[in-house]
């Protein structure tokens, strides 16, 4: 036989400890007016209260409950004014009209490219965006829709802008300048969104005869250096702006790039924001170093890679 034992109910009032009560509790630790004003910031998980919803306004990245701001997600604290954010560390791009991106053809529509920008829905690139082999300036016809798989195919790497937002929440892009268009003679490189920071101008040459363009949206191009001169020769050649070759590019280039390539990628699995001084300062460590461009990669040297450029800055 199977008895069943009840148990008194607590009363209503009762009150139960997460932990010990000399623990002292950081959820329950909410920020004021004069903690912004400081210029406070930590990071803070999901479910956190943050701060009275009667002082502030909720943001991305937070709810309100009970008159209080919490966080929805994690992240640091952001506040402009009085609206209260908090910025996911990790998560899709937020696009912003003038942003840089680089991005990837996926699907060939009519009159339109399909974009993979690593953000919430594909981007949508028209062909009345882009600009017609040679510098054309005319009104595009159906002949230009009946060859869009010469100007962009399914794979093709581009950089773009972005131009504007449609109803349902995609961003256009648009190529229509000298430095945008299709990708060639690199390899791309995807670090988490949040590490680019807004720049004055996203394309860096290094000294060491390298290029990078660091898209907002985490994209990364490395290739080869190429004078102002060569691109806009290539922008005004009507096969060269659309090509799918690369050049030729000697081994000490090749190792260049694998080099600031594999750099990235150390930088971007310890979170560290990418600028073009860290990058060079990176470098210059990892010749000094005269190992293997391969064993950058590796969990030590990785390490001490991020010791030796975070120490000096």
């Amino acid at each position: 036989m199977i008895a069943f034992a009840s148990f008194a109910q607590p009363p209503q009032d009762a009150i139960f400890p997460r932990h010990h009560p000399d623990v002292v509790d950081d959820m329950d630790v909410d920020l004021g007016e004069d903690d912004f004003e400081r210029g406070y910031q930590r990071l803070t998980c999901p479910g956190e209260p943050i701060t009275s919803s009667q002082a502030f306004m909720r943001g991305h990245g937070t709810y309100v409950d009970n008159e209080e701001v919490i966080a929805s997600v994690a992240g640091t604290i952001e506040r402009v004014n009085k609206l209260v954010t908090v910025r996911a560390v990790r998560s899709r791009y937020n696009p912003e009209v003038g942003d840089l991106v680089v991005g990837r053809i996926t699907e060939v529509q009519p009159r339109r490219w399909k974009v993979d920008a690593n953000s919430r829905q594909d981007a949508v690139l028209m062909l009345s965006s882009v600009n017609l082999p040679g510098g054309v300036q005319r009104r595009k016809l159906e002949s230009d829709e009946l060859q869009m798989r010469t100007f962009f195919e399914d794979g093709d790497l581009l950089v773009a802008e972005v131009q504007a937002f449609f109803a349902d929440g995609a961003m256009s892009l648009h190529t229509r300048s000298l430095r945008y268009g299709k990708l060639r003679n690199g390899q791309l490189v995807t670090v988490p969104p949040a590490l680019i920071r807004r720049l004055k101008s996203h394309f860096i040459s290094l000294p060491c005869g390298v290029d990078l363009i660091l898209g907002l949206n985490g994209y990364i191009w490395v290739s080869k250096h190429m004078s102002q001169s060569q691109q806009e020769g290539d922008a005004f050649d009507g096969e060269a702006v659309y090509s799918n070759r690369n050049d030729e590019i000697d081994g000490a280039t090749r190792i260049a790039i694998s080099r600031v390539s594999n750099i990235i990628r150390v930088f971007g699995a310890h979170f560290i924001p990418l600028t073009d001084t860290l990058l060079l300062e990176a470098y210059e460590w990892a010749v000094e170093q005269e190992g293997d461009v391969r064993d950058l990669l590796q969990e030590d040297v990785g390490d001490a890679l991020v010791a030796t450029v975070t120490a000096h800055n």
